[in-house]
């Protein structure tokens, strides 16, 4: 694995790596948390609309999907973000991600997706740091010790995009 991929996966899958603070016992506010994030559950077709959350809640929620995958496998997600991308120079794999700030802007997550189709970067693709939404089916994989999100079959939803 090259070093420049070795550093910009974990960054954008940095739930597992980023640590905004201290894991506590699950209270009452937890549950009102929860019931809030299942508010994002069956919204506009979708199985989770992170697109319909405020920032707080779609951290939590993103940080959820990488925390217990099983949970989310096959189900249809519609996100919001920056448009991020990383080409591996040593495999040549090419990588496309949403990514997802917490309301302080302190720890960032992203979501990366496979577009349906064939498609190729940049003529394919929206301007770098472009605000997207992006729906697809949830899958996850691993590489070595490394858990990665993604969206499957995905679609660019947004028709005023700087290509």
């Amino acid at each position: 694995m090259s070093l420049k991929r070795s550093l910009f996966i974990p960054m954008l899958l940095a739930a597992s790596l980023c640590s905004c603070g201290a894991q506590k016992e699950s209270t009452s506010s937890d549950a009102d948390t929860s019931s809030k994030a299942e508010a994002a559950v069956a919204v506009n077709g979708y199985d989770v609309d992170l697109t319909e959350l405020n920032s707080q809640m779609v951290y939590a929620q993103v940080y959820d999907m990488v925390s217990n995958p099983d949970n989310y496998m096959g189900q249809k997600i519609r996100v919001k973000g920056p448009f991020s991308y990383f080409k591996d120079e040593q495999t040549g794999n090419e990588y496309f991600a949403v990514l997802i700030s917490d309301a302080t802007a302190c720890c960032s997550q992203g979501i990366e997706f496979v577009l349906d189709g064939e498609h190729k970067y940049p003529d394919d693709y929206p301007a770098l740091n472009s605000e997207i939404t992006v729906s697809g089916t949830f899958n996850y994989y691993k590489e070595g010790v490394n858990l990665y999100c993604q969206l499957l079959d995905a679609k660019i939803e947004d028709n005023k995009l700087s290509w």
